[in-house]
């Protein structure tokens, strides 16, 4: 979806046409899984970090525009809101000091857009949401001026046919609507990418499944939105109901959600894309000139443009990924389900445990998804997203038992093993790793420091609520300039 639109109306006949040159794309990526026409390069990785922008006193700042042109630099993009930022990390392997190359660039990053930031009375916020956020921030008016946004918010609403509806019940409840899908831009998040060959994407991606759960407890850095402290991982339900674009009626029928975890373990990266087409109207039907049979009998290698265009209106929380790198293609995992920040280090603290992690479960025997239910594996998600580092899920060979007990126990040792198999230098891998097996000990991760920073600001120095929450940002960005690993902060 990083692509520009210009269409602003599609008749008939744009979807007709589009469909089918999407199920032709479909035909032709079978054909080039069976005729092995894909990289067969190492796993280089890769991460993409979503932040706000906010003004002098933590308000949610409508600067992306200005601020995009004073960097002039491809590697940062608007997001959906004009609070909202997006920087493009350069891929890279992991083995070495692969993880000390990721902190130096983002925190250069940083340091790059934070000032530029400055020159427009804004600054820099690493948060899943900004919890400073009210109704009136998300609004059509609010959204960043590529025509891209708008066409996908139009499309959407046309959809769905009625106003999206909020409701979201944790501590507290939150009942809202909005005619846009303008909420969507609160959802900040770190998307964690991973090349993998054809014949082992089902063990990396049905693994993913199995541990997104454990990734959305411990790194949770979302509770508060509109003013309510709500889910540890409110991006979670958020996302789903911001941009839900099914009418009441095909809800109830069973009809799938754009935003979704999935209903089956998989045996090929087909299946995804297949559903992907079965499933799901287009929403930007936009056709590309590229013949995908002629360019692949021809011996090139085929752009697939309406399929991958199609892929990125689907808002999978493991997304598979089909691009062309040095004419070569590849399938990379793209992980969703993160938050972004606290901090650079924490970002790669979580990184570290998720690659770490999911290799050894990939290349483990026998396969672990095999032994529980996907049913049960969305069920663990959900549950994670509303409780956090507190949270229980149901583990093979443990059945129900708390995230943080499973994590020390068994999966930290699976992520050291991984980690070594991509040739991470110890010391690093113990830095990173040990970052999460202290938040662990804690009992503390963004969310919970999140909330007890508001409530103590709320009880002992008698604040309301949205003083605390301003209050509770300024301090956050303050630990994000430290750099230190936020299960250490400070309730001050």
């Amino acid at each position: 979806m990083g692509r520009d639109v210009t269409q602003a109306a599609f008749s008939c006949e744009d979807r007709a046409r589009y469909r089918g040159k999407a199920r032709r794309c479909l035909d032709v990526f079978a054909l080039m899984l069976n005729d092995s026409r894909f990289d067969d390069g190492d796993p280089t990785t890769g991460l993409e970090i979503e932040l706000d922008l906010v003004d002098g006193e933590s308000r949610p700042a409508m600067a992306n525009t200005e601020i995009l042109a004073d960097l002039a630099d491809p590697t940062f993009h608007a997001e959906l809101g004009q609070f909202n930022l997006e920087i493009n990390i350069s891929p890279r392997l992991i083995a070495g000091d692969g993880f000390e190359h990721y902190e130096r660039e983002i925190l250069e990053s940083l340091r790059r857009v934070d000032k530029s930031a400055g020159r427009f009375g804004a600054q820099i916020a690493l948060i899943g949401v900004l919890p400073t956020l009210g109704q009136e921030h998300t609004v059509l008016g609010n959204l960043s001026p590529n025509p891209r946004f708008k066409v996908l918010n139009d499309e959407m609403a046309a959809a769905r046919g009625d106003r999206f509806d909020l409701d979201i019940r944790g501590d507290e409840q939150l009942r809202a609507s909005n005619d846009t899908i303008a909420a969507e831009a609160a959802c900040t998040s770190t998307q964690l990418h991973l090349r993998v060959l054809p014949e082992t994407f089902a063990d990396y991606w049905n693994a993913s499944q199995v541990i997104a759960a454990i990734q959305v407890a411990v790194g949770a850095n979302s509770p508060f939105f509109y003013g309510k402290r709500l889910w540890h991982e409110t991006r979670i339900p958020l996302f789903l109901q911001s941009t839900d674009t099914r009418p009441p009626e095909t809800k109830a029928q069973g009809v799938r959600p754009r935003v979704w975890f999935g209903e089956r373990w998989i045996a090929s990266a087909f299946d995804l894309f297949e559903e992907n087409v079965r499933y799901f109207p287009p929403l930007l039907p936009i056709c590309e000139p590229e013949d995908p049979d002629n360019a692949f009998t021809a011996g090139r290698i085929p752009s697939l443009g309406e399929l991958r265009l199609h892929n990125g209106t689907i808002y999978r929380w493991n997304r598979p990924v089909y691009d062309i790198t040095d004419n070569r293609a590849h399938l990379r995992i793209e992980n969703r389900v993160l938050s972004s920040g606290p901090t650079v280090v924490d970002t790669l603290a979580n990184a570290a445990f998720y690659f770490g992690l999911v290799r050894a479960l990939a290349e483990s025997e026998p396969a672990l998804w095999s032994r529980m239910p996907f049913s049960v594996a969305e069920a663990n998600f959900c549950g994670a997203a509303r409780d956090g580092i507190g949270a229980r899920v149901w583990w093979p060979g443990r059945g129900e038992t708390p995230v943080v007990d499973l994590v020390l126990d068994r999966l930290l040792p699976l992520a050291y093993a991984g980690l070594d198999r991509f040739g991470v230098d110890q010391a690093i891998r113990d830095r990173l790793l040990g970052i999460i097996e202290a938040r662990c000990r804690a009992r503390r991760n963004g969310a919970l420091w999140q909330a007890e920073t508001v409530q103590m600001l709320e009880t002992t120095h008698s604040l309301g609520r949205p003083a605390a929450l301003r209050l509770m940002v300024d301090r956050y960005r303050e630990g994000l300039y430290r750099n230190e690993p936020v299960h250490g902060w400070r309730l001050t």
